[in-house]
């Protein structure tokens, strides 16, 4: 349906179709539901600010645009093919089943940006369901999607959330509700499953050849441009998980339709943060198995590359084969030594720590292992050590159930801090920037949502907004939300598909 309202300006949010452009056989077009009584509760004005969108969107024309309801006639939305290894099993279509790709703008820095809806209604690729959405997770959406980007996690970002006006079903009645949001593509691992399973090969070097030209332009003139590509997305995607691990992030759902080409984070329904340390920590109430567990995520990260690589094997070296594998099959090894680089030199900012010595993974391990045996929150140990680094040892002492382990522990770090050349100026402000104060605290988001979703009151989420936008800043008055959830809490369970 065409805007009809004399007040929009239908040049307002001008957007290219180049995914659509591109590659034909990955998408269908497909209009979202008209929804009746479409009104923005929330808009990004911070993230429209800095991707330089003009004024406008955040009016009542703005939300019948961005909740996909009434959409300019130059707009041919597309429904996107992909495919995925759901927990280890191949599924050969999945596809945006309530969500449609509006088209690509350009941010202030002439960088593509796709404007993606979910919850628009039903496609092509719906499986049965409606293709809508509860306002408790697209607020979720938005929430997590704020928090990861400001502790400095690569992520998908809300631009709004639309009130649909109509009431959807799940375990009960629920308000309906459509998420605007902002990736750097939504290419993924799948979407290169699913053109290596439908396809030709010129399909899947079509693919290929449109995710070099937007994630990396310089591999265009490269001499083995799509072995660069696997190499690209391997240390992109290697940087994203150990960013996750350095702040106790449990995805979820790790899928390969979850693995993005770009290392952006992306869905955020079974997703939430760890509080107590255990590597064996799942949240996802289909994860029954614990394939995506916390310590699970790095392996599962190689996994899921080396789908990846499979795709892209005809065109490293479609003359010779067996070369093409044992060259892919090198840059998949390299995974875990990579990661393990990256996720000590991580955990050494933690500590304190700016410079390398061989036993710093040991001390490492010895504190993971002493969080683990007294159940210890895994953010407040670690901001809890910045006291520690400057003296006062009690408030990190006081975390652990038995202080002699943790007391000789603490003797071996400081002995290390005494060697290394930094400042203690300078390890107090590193550490109070590397360490988060602020988490989406689970019990915190489910009393945010259920106030929003039962009561229409968003007050209790703006505020968790606030404080998960500014991670790393003590704030008076917050208190509340930097401490873990109360043991009548009980075991958290995370929701797909809501």
């Amino acid at each position: 349906m065409a805007i009809d309202s004399p007040n929009y300006d239908r040049h307002m949010l001008e957007l290219d179709n180049w995914f659509a452009r591109d590659l034909e056989g990955l998408h269908v077009p497909w209009q979202g539901t008209a929804f009746p009584e479409p009104r923005l509760l929330r808009f990004n004005h911070a993230l429209a600010e800095a991707l330089g969108l003009p004024e406008g969107l955040d009016t009542p024309d703005g939300a019948a645009f961005l909740g996909g309801s009434r959409l300019p006639e130059t707009l041919t939305p597309v429904a996107q093919a992909y495919a995925g290894h759901q927990f280890g099993h191949f599924v050969p279509q999945l596809g945006d089943g309530r969500a449609l790709l509006l088209g690509e703008l350009v941010d202030g820095q002439g960088v593509y940006r796709d404007l993606h809806l979910k919850g628009s209604g039903p496609t092509p690729f719906s499986r049965g369901g409606d293709g809508k959405a509860a306002l408790g997770p697209m607020l979720r959406e938005f929430l997590v999607g704020e928090a990861m980007h400001a502790l400095g996690i690569p992520t998908t970002r809300a631009l709004a959330v639309v009130a649909t006006g109509e009431w959807i079903q799940r375990e009960g009645p629920r308000p309906g509700a459509v998420l605007a949001r902002v990736a750097l593509s939504h290419l993924r691992v799948g979407t290169f499953e699913y053109a290596a399973t439908h396809l030709d090969p010129a399909g899947v070097k079509r693919l290929a050849d449109h995710a070099i030209a937007r994630h990396d332009p310089d591999l265009r003139t490269h001499e083995t441009p799509y072995l660069a590509l696997l190499e690209r997305v391997i240390e992109r995607q290697v940087q994203l998980v150990v960013r996750w691990m350095l702040v106790g992030f449990v995805h979820g759902v790790m899928n390969t339709d979850n693995t993005t080409i770009s290392g952006e984070s992306i869905d955020y329904g079974p997703c939430a943060f760890m509080e107590a340390y255990d590597p064996g920590t799942v949240f996802s109430s289909i994860d029954v198995h614990g394939r995506y567990a916390y310590g699970n995520q790095p392996g599962i990260l190689e996994w899921n590359l080396a789908r990846f690589a499979e795709t892209l094997l005809p065109l490293i070296e479609a003359d010779n084969p067996e070369h093409a594998v044992a060259l892919a099959t090198e840059r998949i090894h390299d995974i875990p030594s990579r990661y393990q680089t990256l996720w000590l030199d991580g955990m050494r900012r933690k500590l304190g720590l700016a410079s390398e010595e061989d036993e710093d993974l040991q001390l490492v391990e010895e504190l993971l292992g002493h969080m683990q045996r007294d159940q210890v929150d895994f953010t407040q140990a670690f901001r809890a050590l910045i006291a520690a680094a400057e003296g006062r040892a009690a408030p990190f002492r006081r975390l652990f159930a038995a202080h002699s382990p943790i007391d000789a522990w603490l003797a071996r770090w400081q002995a290390r801090l005494a060697r290394d050349p930094q400042s203690q100026e300078a390890r107090g402000a590193s550490m109070r920037q590397t360490n988060p104060v602020y988490i989406p605290r689970n019990h915190k988001v489910e009393e945010a949502l259920a106030a929003a979703e039962q009561e229409g009151d968003l007050s209790k989420f703006d505020r968790l907004l606030e404080a998960v936008r500014h991670p790393f800043e003590e704030r008076p008055g917050f208190e509340d939300l930097a401490r873990p959830a109360p043991e009548d809490f009980g075991p958290y369970r995370t929701f797909c598909g809501t």
